[in-house]
Parts: structure tokens; sequence; C-alpha cells
């Protein structure tokens, strides 16, 4: 059985296709690169809109496939920007009724940890999702996916673009910082904080653009938002692990591919005797694959849903899923 992808919940348009062994045949993707200024939806979506075609062409290129040998669709159904979420909704179901085949809508979420369970040898992973628009500690539990703990107000790689943005560097500014990082020297002071079982991003924001402003380097900065942030999040998931007594920690999301958090949580894990599993970096990132697999898995879990039911949802809840497929 095979299924086709979709992702296009915020920057990132992406297809992928993978079979029943969880073996990706295609993963594709094109991300809108702002000259200036962040994501806007509607641009977002326009280029979704303009590029999803060709992407399923390439990917069935890719695949060495025909669509017509596809077996299902699945399409990002949320949460993510409304815009984006209508326009690879709209694309997965003219592809579906033009192939005649089933489709599905998929967690975006969920579909980040079920990707790095079918390419990994983790089984039962407490997950610590960090991308741009969301940052939250999940594990499963009762027949769902629990989130155990969250962002309360920016998400971790939203942050990080932001502070970027303001120092007038490039999108996505992540991956650039991290750069700068590496010869910070530097620990300044940016407020921790950690609410419990939550995070919080927009006062370390605060603070380090004030830093910046009194002369603060921007190594220094980036080093430090990366020091503090990232202890936070490895402090959160040592928690949910503890509560689950759980010795498997996945990472999911484009911020996972950051060198310094997977040090981070790789020693905490290795000192509860855990383990931690990271998937490849085009599997970290938004894309198409992680949701044909998660498809795959709701499909064979004996879920299905008419056209009615793929109404796209921008607060699609992680824990608003029914995990059949894990039962």
């Amino acid at each position: 059985m095979r299924a086709l992808g979709i992702e296009g919940t915020a920057h990132t348009v992406g297809v992928g296709i993978v079979d029943e062994e969880c073996r990706v045949l295609a993963n594709v993707y094109d991300m809108v690169k702002p000259e200036k200024g962040g994501i806007h939806p509607r641009e977002a979506a326009n280029h979704h809109a303009e590029m999803v075609v060709p992407l399923i062409r390439n990917a069935a290129d890719v695949a060495g496939i025909d669509l017509r040998d596809l077996d299902l669709i699945a399409f990002s159904q949320g949460p993510g920007l409304g815009p984006c979420l209508r326009t690879v909704a709209t694309a997965a179901r003219a592809l579906a009724l033009s192939l005649d085949i089933p489709i599905l809508g998929v967690n975006h979420c969920v579909a980040h940890l079920e990707i790095g369970r079918g390419v990994t040898d983790a089984k039962d992973p407490v997950l610590l999702y960090v991308s741009g628009g969301n940052t939250q500690v999940i594990a499963f539990a009762r027949g769902r996916y629990r989130v155990f703990g969250e962002t309360l107000d920016i998400g971790i790689g939203n942050m990080l673009d932001k502070f970027a943005r303001e120092c007038g560097l490039a999108f996505p500014g992540g991956p650039i910082l991290e750069k700068l990082a590496q010869d910070g020297k530097t620990l300044l002071s940016l407020p921790y904080s950690v609410k419990g079982m939550d995070v919080a991003f927009s006062g370390m924001l605060t603070a380090a653009l004030a830093l910046r402003k009194q002369g603060a380097a921007i190594e220094d900065l980036a080093f430090s938002i990366q020091e503090v942030a990232f202890a936070m999040l490895t402090e959160v998931t040592e928690r949910a692990m503890a509560h689950l007594d759980n010795d498997e920690v996945l990472l999911g999301g484009g911020v996972a591919r950051n060198r310094r958090l997977q040090e981070m949580v790789a020693r905490m894990a290795s000192d509860r005797g855990a383990r931690m599993f990271v998937p490849p970096g085009d599997l970290c990132i938004d894309n198409g694959a992680m949701i044909a697999w998660t498809g795959l898995l709701m499909h064979r879990g004996g879920v299905r849903m008419s056209l009615r039911e793929t109404v796209v949802d921008q607060r699609y809840r992680t824990d608003e899923v029914a995990a059949t497929w894990r039962a």
C-alpha cells in the first residue's frame, strides 16, 4: 500500500510518498523565504498553490510510480495557518477525487511523532516537538497522544526567527543563530521561564533584544539564548519522562536539527539510562512523508473520512486525536 501526503501548515509545502513499511519513496518540498519580515499567511498560501502540483508530479517521478498506483491521499488538516491549510486540503481533495481513492486529514503534531517512530528504533517515546509555531512535550497515554507540557506564548522556532529578524538576519533565523552561537563566549542573563510543565519564550525574546540594543555581541546573545531556552526544554522533557517512567525520548520539528539541543537532551537521556532518537534532518522539518505515513497508520487503524470531514482546523489539538492504530 502506498500513500501520498501533502504538508502545508505554514511556510513549507511538501509532498511525500511512503509505503506500508515506512520506506520513504519520495519527500520533496519548497519553502517560502520572504526578503524581509515574517511569513504572511496569504502569500504563503499563494506560494503553496503555485508549487503543490509540480511537487506532486516531482514526488511521483522520484518514487518511480504513476499516481494511479497510489492507495491513499493524506494532508495536513491542522494546526496551522488557515489559508495554507485550505490550499493543501483543496489539492488533496482534488487528487483523491480524480484517483477515486480514500483521503484522510492528519494532525501535523502527531505526524512528527509517528514518522520518528517509523524511521528510528523508538517504540513508545516521549516526543520533544520543537518547531516555529509549536513547542510541546507529547507522549501516548490511554488511547491518545497527551500534551504533558507546552509553550504558553510562542514556539521556540518562532522566538529564534523573530530575534534573528530584529537583528537583521535572514529567514529562517534558527540555523544562522546556531552558527553564531559557536563563537559565543559569555553566558548572558536571560529569563528562565519554566512554569510547572510549561515554558514561555516571549520574555526571553524581549530581554535579548534589549541586551542587543545595549551593545551585547550577537554571538554571545545567540549562545545565551540557546543555552537557556534548550535547558528549559530539556528540564520539562525530563520531568515528563520521570512521570511516565519512560526510557525513550524522540526529537521532532525543525529546531530538532540543532546540534546543541541534541547534545543537551542526549546528556539528560544518558544520565537517566535512557535513549534519544532523532530522525534524519529532512524528516524533522515539515514534510509530506510524515503526513503520508501517519495517514497510512490511521487507515490501518480503521480511520475513514468523507469529504465533509476533511475541513481544516487551525487549532487542531494533539490530544484531540484518537490514536486507534496504537490500540
